[in-house]
């Protein structure tokens, strides 16, 4: 992903959560008013990881930008050892067993997407951030 120049400001990266300007304004919703902390990801070999400290611009469902996040801590494990302590930081779902099979659709259309098998196996990247402005 390439740095996105905004008002002289460095980004690792500009996106929307989720798959759908729906989804994309749902999730925003969660980070603005501090509910979603957290969120998972795969990144495929060709694409760059982001670090502690690197700041995103996040995007709502019209494309417009909404906020900046910051992330504040990073860890790759396989999905099979993603844990509820974990993921509950998305703050999208009542247990682990939704939430696993969630992302388990949203990944499967992801790979279709992307070209990827998707599998308990795949490397996932857990980032927490936290909101550093608010546009």
């Amino acid at each position: 992903m390439d740095s996105i120049e905004n008002a002289n400001k460095s980004y690792f990266e500009c996106f929307a959560f989720g798959d759908s300007p729906e989804m994309a304004d749902e999730l925003l919703a969660l980070v603005l008013t501090g509910k979603k902390t957290a969120t998972v990801s795969i990144v495929l070999e060709d694409e760059q990881t982001p670090n502690v400290g690197d700041l995103s611009l996040v995007l709502d469902g019209r494309g417009s930008p909404a906020c900046v996040i910051k992330t504040v801590y990073l860890e790759t494990v396989k999905f099979y050892d993603l844990t509820w302590d974990m993921v509950k930081l998305e703050g999208e779902d009542e247990n682990f067993e939704q939430w696993k099979s969630g992302n388990i659709r949203y990944w499967t259309r992801d790979a279709a997407k992307r070209g990827y098998t998707f599998t308990n196996q795949t490397p996932i990247t857990f980032e927490r951030f936290e909101v550093v402005e608010v546009l």
